[in-house]
């Protein structure tokens, strides 16, 4: 079978497609998805079509074993793998109660570490944060691209050497606690 008179057949059998993906998927965005990468699939392997047999069998073969597979990695993804003594995760249930008191202590460390920054460089670091891009930045503060660009750079520099100062210092008083317990 030709190219030309594969594409046409396949053509043809495209609404056939269409309809048995959405079938499959129950959800016509992921029916979509299916039947482009059976298309691609098809495509891809066309010189492994024997001409005179079922053509319409062979492409829903294909996008069966696609969505059979894509399944199988969904349950896979899905799957929580618990590690610890005694199950702990999964024995807990599904009670479980999100703290998020240390990363908000944490983000107020930072915020302080902001504010601490001089004024020529922490406006433009915030104002990049807040989803600024350089060029907006620079328009609004009336400052070259490349200057906006250098001190976006500077405060970054300076909040990772405040950060490193602050948390060495911790790992530091954590090895000497451990050694007086020694």
């Amino acid at each position: 079978m030709s190219t030309v008179e594969f594409d046409r057949e396949f053509n043809n059998m495209s609404s056939l497609l269409h309809a048995f993906a959405y079938n499959l998927t129950k959800n016509v965005e992921d029916a979509k998805d299916l039947f482009q990468e059976t298309a691609f699939r098809a495509m891809t392997n066309r010189e492994k079509f024997r001409p005179g047999t079922n053509l319409k069998a062979w492409l829903f073969t294909i996008m069966k074993n696609i969505f059979i597979n894509n399944y199988r990695k969904k349950v896979k993804a899905n799957t929580i793998m618990d590690s610890t003594d005694n199950l702990y995760y999964i024995n807990s249930g599904k009670n479980s109660i999100a703290n998020s008191g240390e990363s908000n202590i944490m983000m107020k460390e930072i915020t302080t570490m902001v504010e601490e920054l001089e004024e020529s460089i922490k406006i433009p670091f915030l104002m990049h944060y807040q989803g600024f891009k350089y060029q907006e930045i620079a328009d609004h503060l009336d400052l070259p691209l490349g200057t906006v660009k250098s001190r976006i750079f500077f405060a970054r520099k300076e909040l990772k050497n405040l950060i490193n100062k602050r948390y060495d210092n911790l790992g530091e008083l954590r090895t000497q606690a451990k050694q007086k317990r020694s």
